[in-house]
C-alpha cells in the first residue's frame, strides 16, 4: 500500500512540475466566467495600444522592425467608447457618411468587413489575444460587401427551418452576433453606394466573447467559443427588410 500510495504522489509531483515547466508559455486554463471577462477586457486594452488604422482605415499592427508607423495614431487614442456589454467601437473620423443612413437590428445590410477572432490567453504574465483566425476577409476574397449576413441578423426562416430539421429550440443567438448588433446602431450606412467604389473602412468594433458566442454551441459548432471578434468595416445600402425577406 505504502508502494501504491508512493506511487501516486511522484505521479502528482511529475504533473505538477509539468505545468510548472510551462509557466513561461501560453496558458492554457479553463477560465471562470469572472476571468474570462477579465482576460477579454485586458486583451482588448492591449490590441488596441497594438494597432492603427492605415490611410484606407484598414486594423494595422505596429512594426517593432521599422520607424515607419512611429507617427501613426494607435486605436487607444482615438474617441473609442466602451459600452456596458464590454463591447469597444471606434467611430473613424472623415470617414462617415453625412448625412447617411441609421441601421436597424433587423436591417438588410451590405457589409464590406475584415473580421478576426482571438482568444485572450496569458502568457509571461502578460494577457493578449491569441490564435489568431479569419472570419470574414472581403477585401482578400470576393471583393464586395457580405450581403446580410446572419450573424448580424438571422432570418426567422432559416431558425424555423434549422430547428424543424434538427428537432432543437435553438434561438437567434445561435447565429447572431449580439455585440455586433449593439454597436452597428451607433454608426450609418451609405446609401446608394456602388459596391464596386473602392472601400475606406468606417470604424472598428471589439466583441468580446460574452458578447459574441460565450460558451455556447452555435451554427459553427464550438469553433468560437470563449472567443473575441474584432471587426473592421464600412456598411453600403442598408434597407428595411421585407416581410417576405424573413
Amino acid at each position: 500500500m505504502k508502494k501504491i500510495l508512493l506511487g501516486v504522489a511522484l505521479s502528482v509531483a511529475v504533473l505538477q512540475g509539468c505545468k510548472k515547466d510551462n509557466t513561461d508559455d501560453e496558458e492554457v486554463v479553463q477560465l471562470t466566467v469572472d476571468e474570462q471577462k477579465e482576460y477579454d477586457d485586458a486583451a482588448a486594452l492591449d490590441f488596441l495600444n497594438k494597432h492603427y488604422l492605415d490611410s484606407k482605415g484598414v486594423i494595422t499592427a505596429f512594426d517593432d522592425t521599422t520607424d515607419t508607423d512611429n507617427n501613426e495614431k494607435k486605436l487607444a487614442d482615438y474617441n473609442y467608447v466602451k459600452l456596458p456589454s464590454g463591447v469597444i467601437y471606434i467611430v473613424r473620423p472623415g470617414a462617415q457618411p453625412n448625412p447617411g443612413k441609421d441601421v436597424m437590428s433587423n436591417d438588410v445590410i451590405s457589409f464590406f468587413n475584415i473580421t478576426k477572432t482571438y482568444s485572450a490567453t496569458k502568457t509571461n504574465d502578460k494577457i493578449t489575444y491569441s490564435d489568431e483566425t479569419t472570419f470574414i476577409n472581403n477585401v482578400a476574397n470576393t471583393g464586395v460587401p457580405s450581403i446580410d449576413p446572419a450573424y448580424y441578423y438571422v432570418k426567422s426562416s432559416v431558425i424555423k427551418a434549422y430547428n424543424t430539421a434538427n428537432s432543437t429550440t435553438v434561438e437567434r443567438n445561435f447565429y447572431e452576433i449580439e455585440g455586433l448588433q449593439e454597436a452597428l446602431k451607433y454608426f450609418k450606412s451609405f446609401d446608394n453606394r456602388d459596391i464596386a467604389e473602392d472601400y475606406n473602412m468606417q470604424g472598428v468594433i471589439i466583441v468580446p466573447s460574452r458578447a459574441a458566442f460565450a460558451r455556447d454551441n452555435s451554427i459553427y459548432g464550438t469553433a468560437y467559443q470563449n472567443r473575441s471578434f474584432v471587426f473592421n468595416f464600412q456598411l453600403y445600402n442598408t434597407r428595411t427588410r421585407l416581410p417576405k425577406e424573413d
